[in-house]
Formats: structure tokens, C-alpha cells, sequence
């Protein structure tokens, strides 16, 4: 019985070293069950997006978009000046000198990015302008147009029958139409998307998060359409 005890003591005394070198070193890493990275890779789930005038303010301050991911990946989550009180919740990243708002609104599939030179009072999804792509989630499936027959017709008249390519084109030049997108709508809010066609046309779209993907149920063409 006492060498029973004694394994058990060693055993004890290894899993809490293993805690220990799992949670100071990987914490940044693998430790989703951690609240900071349970943070983290919510925003990472969504498309990361900079309205205008905020592109600007980053491009002034030298701030690269390499580094807003770096951030995602390896900076910390100052909490006491975090909101997760209102339905668009909104957290505050760091990493060295380096501090950011990225927004969580509800039933959305964007995160958009702030510089935190202000209060987090301050903080709301914009309503004017356009904001630019600069990360997706890593789903190839992640675009997917209703499968009305109108749908489906249009796609073959842009040239991208494939959902594939329009996610391709989103991520190459797409863009969110801040002024026709309404966070407000219920039961889920409307975004509305911009991209280049398979002839270089741009094309809007209005688009719902729907099952973990960015739904378009309606195409705004720039010529007028065949399809019924």
C-alpha cells in the first residue's frame, strides 16, 4: 500500500508539471479552453475587415496588415476595457505596444478592426463607406449562393458557376458596401459584398451568415440580366 501511495504522489507531482509546461507554453497555441484564445479564434472564424478611413489611420501609424494577425495570434485580451455587454461585442488586443479593437457583432460574419486610441464606448460597426478583406477563414467552402434557379442562372452570366471562384474574387478585390449593409435586420443582419466578375465587372451582392457560411440569396448586376 505504501508504494501504491508513493506512484501516485510522483504521478501527481509529473501531471502538475505537465499542466504547468502546457499552460505557460502553449497557451498561445493549442489551449482553445483558455479564454483568451476562445476569444481569439472567434474573431479568426470570421472575415477580418477595415472600413476605409481606419485603413488610412493604419497605413499612417505603419501598422501592416501582417501584424493585426500577429496579434490574433499571439497578443492578449485586455478584458477591463473589452464590452461583451452589448449584442456587438468588442475586445481590445495587444501585443507590445500595439493596440486594437476588433469588433463581434451578433449573427455576423465580419470582425471589423479599430486603432484603440479610444474608448471602447466609442466602438461601432460603421455604417458609411467600404472596408477592405484581409483575412478569411480558412474554409474552401465558405461562399455559398442560394440555389434559386435566378441564382444559378446569373452565376453562369458573371462567368463563376463555381462558388469557389467567387470566394477566389472576394479575396482578391472583394470589399463590404458599409452604406447597404444593416446590422440591425432580424432575424440576421444583411451585408452587402463587392467583387470582380470573370470579366472584371463589379458586382454587389447581398449576403446572410447562414450554417457557417457567407449566403448570397441576391446578385446586384451592373448589366441587365436574362434570368427569370
Amino acid at each position: 500500500m505504501t508504494s501504491f501511495w508513493k506512484r501516485l504522489r510522483y504521478y501527481g507531482i509529473g501531471l502538475g508539471i505537465g499542466c504547468i509546461f502546457v499552460f505557460f507554453f502553449f497557451q498561445n497555441r493549442a489551449c482553445s479552453w483558455l479564454p483568451d484564445n476562445r476569444i481569439k479564434n472567434s474573431v479568426l472564424d470570421r472575415t477580418l475587415v477595415i472600413q476605409e478611413d481606419e485603413s488610412i489611420r493604419l497605413k499612417e501609424k505603419g501598422i501592416k496588415d501582417s501584424e493585426i494577425i500577429e496579434i490574433l495570434n499571439s497578443g492578449k485580451i485586455n478584458f477591463k476595457m473589452s464590452d461583451k455587454s452589448r449584442e456587438s461585442k468588442v475586445y481590445l488586443l495587444y501585443k507590445d505596444d500595439l493596440k486594437l479593437f476588433f469588433t463581434l457583432p451578433e449573427e455576423s460574419y465580419i470582425s471589423e478592426i479599430f486603432i484603440a486610441d479610444k474608448d471602447v464606448n466609442q466602438i461601432k460597426s460603421s455604417t458609411t463607406g467600404t472596408g477592405r478583406f484581409i483575412h478569411f477563414p480558412n474554409e474552401e467552402n465558405l461562399v455559398f449562393v442560394d440555389s434559386l434557379a435566378r441564382l444559378t442562372c446569373q452565376q453562369e452570366e458573371i462567368g463563376m458557376a463555381k462558388n469557389t471562384q467567387i470566394l477566389k474574387s472576394l479575396k482578391k478585390n472583394g470589399s463590404i458596401d458599409f452604406t447597404k449593409t444593416d446590422f440591425t435586420i432580424q432575424p440576421k443582419p444583411e451585408h452587402y459584398i463587392n467583387f470582380n466578375d470573370a470579366k472584371g465587372r463589379r458586382i454587389g451582392a447581398k449576403t446572410i451568415w447562414y450554417k457557417n457560411r457567407i449566403t448570397i440569396f441576391e446578385f446586384d448586376l451592373p448589366f441587365e440580366s436574362t434570368c427569370k
